[in-house]
């Protein structure tokens, strides 16, 4: 069993440590490793070259398509996590593309490094195998909204948004582009009752000047809703780039 990951600027495996950019954890120092491959494709997505490959005509605002053998790269399990630890913090956020299409060899390279925290960045569509999901200790899930460009009946499953409600190390995570999708985000967490010191919104962005100018409007809106609001902390220091 083996492991498919993105890859860096340089064509090697995308494995890194960096402050965490979102969410609960923001600011916090990790090591990511990022997988390749994803079931959905968002239209804003900001990783597309972990999915868009040169064939797949599936719609994206840049209209990219990627050389998979440039962008993917396939490594044993042992050979990811003796790369994780050498970089030698003591949380691990693994990331994509959708990592959970890997749950198997992830949970295989998991059993490398036994002390280490685990957080996993997923879209909510697929479960976890139970042998990954005891070395979890958080789930950052971000359920795809409509202005996604996603069917609904593949990105917001009613039986894996009740699965992320019941799991208290699950913290919901939804990109934001304009006032009129928050209606979406009060109507998906009362229908399937998440807590709401549970949701976070992030505006949507990959520069400075368009996450500034849609949290201008959002902080008002997760102040009147009783929504927490995360920003993009990795975009202004580090810019839209690999491996930051």
């Amino acid at each position: 069993m083996s492991l498919t990951l993105a890859t860096d600027d340089t064509g090697g495996p995308e494995i890194f440590a960096s402050l965490q950019g979102e969410g609960p954890s923001v600011g916090r120092p990790v090591a990511f490793v990022r997988l390749s491959r994803c079931n959905l494709a968002c239209q804003w997505c900001d990783t597309a070259y972990t999915w868009r490959f040169e064939g797949d005509n599936r719609p994206h605002r840049d209209d990219v398509a990627f050389d998979r053998k440039a962008n993917q790269v396939t490594l044993d399990e042992a050979d990811v996590a003796e790369r994780i630890a050498a970089l030698g913090q003591d949380r691990l956020v693994i990331t994509g593309g959708e990592p959970l299409l890997q749950g198997s060899a992830l949970a295989k390279m998991l059993e490398h490094l036994p002390d280490i925290q685990v957080e996993i960045e997923t879209n909510g569509t697929v479960k976890p195998p139970a042998r990954l999901d005891v070395r979890v200790d958080q789930y950052n899930v971000s359920p795809k909204l409509a202005h996604s460009g996603n069917p609904a009946d593949l990105a917001l499953i009613p039986g894996m948004l009740d699965f992320w409600a019941d799991d208290p190390r699950a913290f919901l995570k939804f990109v934001v582009a304009s006032p009129s999708d928050l209606d979406e985000v009060t109507a998906l967490i009362e229908k399937h009752r998440h807590p709401r010191d549970r949701v976070y919104v992030m505006p949507e962005g990959t520069d400075s000047s368009t996450l500034r100018e849609r949290e201008a409007w959002l902080s008002a809106a997760a102040l009147e809703r009783g929504l927490r609001m995360t920003d993009r902390l990795h975009i202004h220091l580090y810019g839209d780039t690999r491996g930051t």
